[in-house]
């Protein structure tokens, strides 16, 4: 069995997705904010 040794794995790729993660959480956030305001100012 290998030894492990920490730090030494290519993470590249779980990195990648992270970031991917990321943008697609704030574009959908800024989305969801836009939204309600746009139903905020049509019900009124």
């Amino acid at each position: 069995m290998a030894d492990h040794k920490h730090g030494e794995m290519d993470i590249s790729a779980q990195e990648k997705t992270f970031e991917g993660f990321m943008s697609m959480t704030t574009k959908t956030g800024i989305g969801i904010i836009v939204f309600l305001i746009f139903l905020a100012i049509v019900a009124i």
